[in-house]
């Protein structure tokens, strides 16, 4: 009686170690719902990739409050994505000795150095995304600081680069340029953490830039990359037969015509029917959106149950932990017990139950 995602264990591992193997030096992201394994789920197999002997030596997570989800489950250093800021607390300093700073900004690079003079950092330069970053001389300002801070461990420079928006070589190289002008002082050979560049690129810049490491963090391609291992899965709870013009749910609706209407596990809670803005922006996809908001008008939306291979319409909006789809007359309807397959958005949806064979 659950939305259950089920995983095909040696499939999935099989995955998480070719990706490891290909990508030396790689950052496994693990934020938000941990891309609907659990934060403490891909803490422990970063874990298992480190000790099956893999060069993964730090776990990123995307804020502060997810640390502790991870940090008891996996070993190594620990990057936090977002930007620190002043009001962020400092761990205790067990934790500290593992904790990396991403620092966006020179006023926060003062005031972290003046709570913590050892604490560790990678200064994040700006890129044409434009979320957050240095511009060039924010770099130099933080050069200067740094020197006078002899203390802290500077990791490198951080690059959060966009999607689809073809090659990142050339700013990559302009960003990497500004760094290098900067002088900021760096321990061992300098490191640039890198997200959303392709292999080829990371072989082009390896290629170019000979004496610095560059740790690719990854996170959909990783524990989602082989969605072939994934199944989701939902119970149907109840079967209730209808006849055109019955009324059903708590918004008293009508059924269109004769068939039956399936009360489903999943709903809201789960993220059902809570759909976030696609990046589609062809005439195609606007267009379908546009179907789809008709559709909601009149109260046929489709939904992400399929039965029978056959994706089925919502016959409400969901509920919070159920749904109620339509059936029509003719098609084969599915019996109290059984399962029905669920197509999701694994970052926006949380499982009743994660079942991992093998």
């Amino acid at each position: 009686m659950s939305l259950t995602l089920s995983v095909d264990g040696p499939r999935w591992r099989a995955h998480l170690e070719s990706v490891a193997a290909t990508h030396p030096g790689i950052v496994p992201v693990a934020k938000g719902n941990g891309y609907g394994f659990t934060l403490g789920r891909l803490a422990r197999k970063t874990q298992w990739l480190a000790e099956r002997g893999h060069d993964v030596r730090t776990l990123a997570v995307g804020t502060y409050d997810e640390l502790p989800e991870v940090a008891q489950r996996w070993h190594g250093d620990l990057l936090v994505l977002t930007p620190w800021r002043p009001w962020v607390p400092l761990p205790e300093p067990g934790l500290a000795r593992r904790l990396i700073h991403t620092i966006s900004r020179v006023d926060d690079l003062r005031d972290l150095l003046h709570l913590d003079p050892s604490a560790r950092i990678v200064l994040e330069r700006m890129t044409s995304m434009r979320r957050h970053g240095m511009a060039a001389r924010e770099l130099w300002e933080a050069g200067d600081l740094l020197r006078k801070h002899p203390g802290a461990r500077v990791e490198g420079l951080a690059l959060h680069l966009p999607l689809g928006q073809g090659t990142h070589v050339g700013e990559v190289t302009r960003l990497m340029n500004d760094f290098v002008a900067a002088e900021v002082p760096a321990r061992g050979a300098p490191v640039v953490w890198v997200s959303h560049l392709t292999d080829a690129e990371l072989a082009t810049l390896r290629g170019q830039y000979g004496d610095f490491v560059f740790r690719p963090r990854i996170g959909t391609g990783l524990w989602l990359g082989d969605r072939g291992a994934l199944t989701v899965s939902a119970t149907v709870l109840d079967v209730h037969p209808v006849e055109r013009g019955d009324a059903f749910g708590y918004r008293g609706r009508t059924a269109p015509k004769s068939g039956h209407v399936l009360v489903v596990s999943g709903g809201t809670a789960h993220g059902i029917g809570l759909e976030a803005p696609t990046g589609e922006q062809s005439i195609k996809a606007r267009a379908a959106t546009l179907a789809r908001g008709g559709l909601d008008a009149v109260g046929f939306v489709r939904s992400p149950y399929s039965i029978d291979g056959k994706q089925r319409l919502f016959a409400e909006p969901p509920h919070m932990q159920a749904s109620m789809l339509f059936v029509p007359h003719g098609a084969r309807v599915p019996a109290v017990g059984e399962d029905v397959d669920v197509r999701v958005r694994y970052t926006a949806t949380a499982f009743d139950r994660i079942v991992v064979t093998g």
